[in-house]
């Protein structure tokens, strides 16, 4: 397995897993309260901190147990992640249209920022998916 593959399995977990504990402490906190009145500003930075921090930590954790095979990238390698990466620019594409969006109509910041991050997930978790997808099956001949 290349490394740009074991790396798109780090994104994709950590990335779900992340947002589902978000998801988890928001829900936790509104405790059938309204849910605009929640407190969600830390969970979410919190949430995306620890995410950035622990892919760097298991991509270097990976790379180390992998050693020196599997660490050079050629051109299939490039194309799966131009391909992954196109693939998923939709949801980011979404969540900032669904944002402006949210924004003009005046919609509280929750929503608005929870949109945004939503996006980002989305588009993460995609484009480990296309990745994984794309190794596995190999690239189509377009």
């Amino acid at each position: 397995m290349a490394f740009e593959e074991k790396s798109a399995w780090v994104g994709l977990i950590v990335s779900v897993v992340a947002y589902a504990v978000y998801l988890t402490v928001v829900l936790t906190r509104a405790s059938g309260g309204q849910i605009v009145d929640t407190p969600y500003v830390d969970a979410l930075l919190w949430s995306i901190g620890t995410a950035i921090a622990v892919v760097i930590v298991l991509n270097i954790i990976v790379a180390i147990l992998t050693g020196k095979d599997g660490h050079e990238t050629d051109v299939r390698d490039k194309q799966i992640s131009a391909r992954a990466e196109f693939t998923s620019r939709g949801f980011l594409i979404a969540g900032a249209l669904a944002a402006l969006i949210f924004a003009m109509l005046e919609w509280d910041h929750f929503w608005i920022a929870n949109v945004l991050f939503l996006g980002f997930v989305l588009s993460a978790a995609l484009e480990g998916v296309t990745k994984i997808a794309l190794y596995r099956g190999g690239m189509p001949a377009w």
